[in-house]
């Protein structure tokens, strides 16, 4: 088991090297900061913006939007995927509504809420509509495929129903609330950056990506999505640890 994961690891750093030993060749090849900076141009940069005064503040208000996105998503996809997986005729009553919500472009939605919304509360509405389908929909078939016999049970023993959604249901979705959370928030991210870069507040990784990009200061633009995937990652990372920390007997 451990060589696995050792050879897993060395997999994943020479993945890791080649994307840079790529990204450094195409530096060469262009030989422009305008069209892509060198990998070590931006490592300089990265490190110049993480020691801006603002820079925490930026990430923090960035973070506070994907938090409030996520949290208003979570309540409301399990609320709603227990009672659609319970429920046959809420399940058909919601289904259309979550499909057009997934279907329909992120940009369109944006457009939408920089008219209904002020600046800063566009990046929440995107990052809920972003994330509530996705966990919910996972509910959703965490409850349809819980165990039937064990259901059955319940019923012919009389158990309550508080008893039956801690008992029987909760462990069932815990999963599927874990597996979409984790995909929600990659999904999620995106769209609270796309939302600020489009309604620009005045403060959030958005804003300031936007303004690099304005300024053709490419190397800042890269440097500011490093800054994004890794808060994406840390996120992600902290869900999949959680869910370890919770299935420990």
């Amino acid at each position: 088991m451990k060589n696995s994961i050792t050879k897993n690891k060395i997999f994943t750093s020479i993945s890791i090297i080649l994307m840079i030993l790529i990204w450094k060749l195409a530096s060469v090849y262009f030989s422009s900061d305008f069209i892509l900076p060198s990998p070590e141009d931006t490592v300089f940069a990265l490190i110049n913006i993480i020691l801006a005064k603002n820079f925490f503040i930026a990430i923090s208000f960035t973070i506070l939007r994907g938090l409030i996105g996520f949290s208003i998503s979570i309540i409301l996809g399990v609320v709603l995927g227990i009672f659609s997986g319970i429920n046959n005729s809420f399940y058909s009553f919601l289904k259309p509504i979550l499909i057009t919500i997934r279907s329909t472009p992120v940009i369109s939605l944006i457009l939408l809420a920089l008219i209904w919304f002020n600046v800063d509360s566009v990046p929440i509405f995107i990052a809920f509509l972003t994330m509530f389908p996705v966990i919910c929909t996972n509910v959703t078939s965490g409850i349809q495929n819980t165990d039937t016999n064990l259901i059955e049970m319940a019923h012919v023993f009389k158990i309550n129903k508080y008893r039956v959604l801690h008992e029987i249901y909760l462990p069932s979705i815990l999963p599927y609330i874990f597996s979409g959370a984790s995909s929600a928030l990659g999904f999620g991210w995106r769209a609270v950056i796309i939302g600020e870069v489009l309604s620009q507040p005045q403060y959030g990784i958005g804003t300031f990506m936007q303004a690099a990009q304005t300024y053709l200061i490419v190397k800042d633009v890269i440097a500011w999505t490093i800054i994004a995937v890794i808060i994406s990652y840390a996120f992600e990372f902290g869900i999949r640890k959680f869910e370890k920390f919770y299935k420990k007997p």
